[in-house]
C-alpha cells in the first residue's frame, strides 16, 4: 500500500486552514488555534522566567526590601502579559475592534455578576502601588494574624505561626481596618503585665525585671526596655514590663513566655512574692435577745 506524500500534505493542509468560527471577517481555523496556543503558552512561561530574572539579578541588585522588588516585578509582569496578548492576537490576524460587542457584554457581566472578583482586581492594582502592605510584612486582618508571603491580582496569602495559608481578598486590605506591624520598620513594642505583692519594694522589683529583660537576646537594647509603675491594684502593685524587639514580631507569646519563666526564677531567688486573689471574709453572729 503506498501513500502519495503530496496528497497527504493537501488534507494536513485543509485540515490546517479549516475555519472553525468567523468573527467579524476574520476567521478562526485550526492553524490559528494551535498559533494562539502555543504563543500564550511560549507567553506565559516567558513571563514568569523574566519575572524571576528581575527579581533575582537585575532588582535584586539595587532594591534590597523584597516586597517592593516583587511589586516592581507583578506590576511588569502583567503589563507585558496584556501586551504580548494583544500582539498575539493582532498577529494571528484578528481585528480587536471585532470584539467589541465581547467587551461590551462582559463590561455587564462584571458590573452585575462579578462584582467581587473585579473589587478585588481593583484591589490588588492598588495594594501594588500605594503599597499598604508588602511582602515579608506581619500584619493582622479579620482576626487573622501573620506574615504577608504572596500578593496576586485577586487575593494575599498570609501565613501564620501554625504554618497555616490563608487566602484574603484584596478587598480586605482596602475596606477593612489593616494591622500592619512593620509597614515602617521591623521595632515592635511589647507591653507584659507583671504583678508582684505590696510588702514588695518597686524600685527592687524593677531592677530584677530589667535585668532579665537586658539579658534577652531578642529584647532590643535600644530603645531600652522599661518597667512601667501602672496602678496600686485589689491584691498586688501592678506594673508593665516594656520592651522593643525585631525578631519576635512574629511570635510575641513566645518573647512573652520566656521572660516570664526567667522572671519567675529571679523572683524565686531574691524572695520576691507573687500576689494571688485574696479575700477576708469578716462572719457577724448576733446573740438571742
Amino acid at each position: 500500500m503506498s501513500f502519495d506524500m503530496t496528497e497527504i500534505l493537501e488534507k494536513l493542509k485543509e485540515i490546517m486552514h479549516f475555519v472553525v468560527f468567523d468573527v467579524g471577517g476574520s476567521n478562526f481555523t485550526v492553524l490559528t488555534l494551535l498559533y494562539l496556543l502555543f504563543a500564550s503558552l511560549l507567553l506565559v512561561w516567558g513571563t514568569r522566567k523574566l519575572s524571576g530574572i528581575l527579581d533575582k539579578y537585575i532588582l535584586g541588585r539595587r532594591i534590597s526590601e523584597r516586597g517592593t522588588r516583587l511589586a516592581i516585578v507583578s506590576i511588569i509582569k502583567y503589563i507585558i502579559l496584556v501586551a504580548g496578548f494583544i500582539f498575539i492576537f493582532d498577529s494571528a490576524g484578528f481585528n480587536l475592534g471585532a470584539f467589541s460587542w465581547l467587551l461590551g457584554a462582559l463590561g455587564v457581566g462584571l458590573g452585575f455578576g462579578l462584582q467581587n472578583i473585579t473589587s478585588n482586581f481593583v484591589s490588588g492594582i492598588i495594594i501594588l502601588f500605594e503599597r499598604p502592605i508588602k511582602v515579608g510584612d506581619r500584619i493582622q486582618v479579620g482576626g487573622v494574624s501573620g506574615d504577608v508571603v504572596e500578593i496576586s491580582m485577586r487575593s494575599t496569602t498570609i501565613v501564620t505561626n501554625d504554618n497555616i495559608s490563608v487566602i484574603v481578598p484584596n478587598n480586605e486590605f482596602i475596606n477593612g481596618n489593616v494591622t500592619n506591624w512593620s509597614h515602617n520598620d521591623r521595632r515592635v513594642r511589647f507591653h507584659y503585665p507583671v504583678g508582684v505583692a505590696y510588702k514588695e519594694d518597686p524600685a527592687r522589683v524593677k531592677e530584677i525585671v530589667l535585668g532579665v529583660a537586658k539579658k534577652h537576646p531578642g529584647v532590643l537594647q535600644t530603645p531600652p526596655p522599661d518597667f512601667w509603675f501602672v496602678e496600686y491594684g485589689d491584691n498586688a502593685l501592678n506594673f508593665e514590663l516594656v520592651v522593643w524587639t525585631s525578631s519576635y514580631i512574629q511570635k510575641p507569646v513566645v518573647l512573652k513566655s520566656e521572660l516570664y519563666y526567667e522572671i519567675f526564677k529571679e523572683f524565686s531567688h531574691h524572695g520576691i512574692e507573687i500576689p494571688f486573689p485574696q479575700r477576708d471574709i469578716h462572719i457577724r453572729t448576733q446573740g438571742n435577745s
